[in-house]
């Protein structure tokens, strides 16, 4: 397990916070870019709506039923955010109380992108692309530890590949 001591933390929070071009990127992958999955993700289940019933059905339940899973473990765990646990602030000034773990943001994006992958593979590999990188904004914002974005992760990959590619 990865640890990261209040020292690091606040050294990658700091560094966000006082450089302004990284800060702009971090803000562009945690902000944007999941307005952008959001955006095209509805996108796609309506063009599925109307051109193949069956497919835009397996989109929009699997990502759903992810959805409820990571937000049912959040309340069973409400595992401290980091910002909390170190008594500090995050980069953009988040300051919900628990439910770290899962990162909701993460599972969401990765099981879009396994969506989006069900229907098209390059498409796929690109969404892939844009949650790792989601991923990635919400440890470097503060928002999250390693192990809550890598639970998200995992949860949505296992089951979008099994709802998508097994069953």
């Amino acid at each position: 397990m990865i640890v990261i001591s209040t020292e690091t933390y606040k050294s990658i929070v700091g560094f966000f916070k006082r450089n302004k071009p990284c800060n702009t990127v971090l803000k562009l992958c945690y902000n944007f870019l999941p307005f952008i999955m959001f955006v095209s993700y509805g996108i796609l289940i309506v063009f599925m709506f109307f051109f193949d019933i069956k497919i835009f059905a397996r989109i929009t339940l699997s990502p759903l039923t992810v959805f409820a899973i990571v937000t049912f473990f959040r309340k069973i765990f409400n595992r401290p955010r980091p910002y909390e646990k170190f008594a500090t602030t995050s980069v953009f000034g988040k300051n919900k109380k628990g439910e770290s773990m899962p990162s909701r943001h993460t599972a969401c994006a990765f099981i879009i992108a396994m969506a989006f992958m069900y229907v098209s593979i390059p498409l796929g590999i690109a969404y892939l692309i844009i949650s790792t990188l989601i991923m990635i904004s919400r440890v470097l914002a503060g928002v999250h530890f390693i192990s809550d974005v890598i639970a998200g992760m995992a949860i949505s990959l296992l089951y979008g590949y099994f709802s998508f590619f097994i069953i």
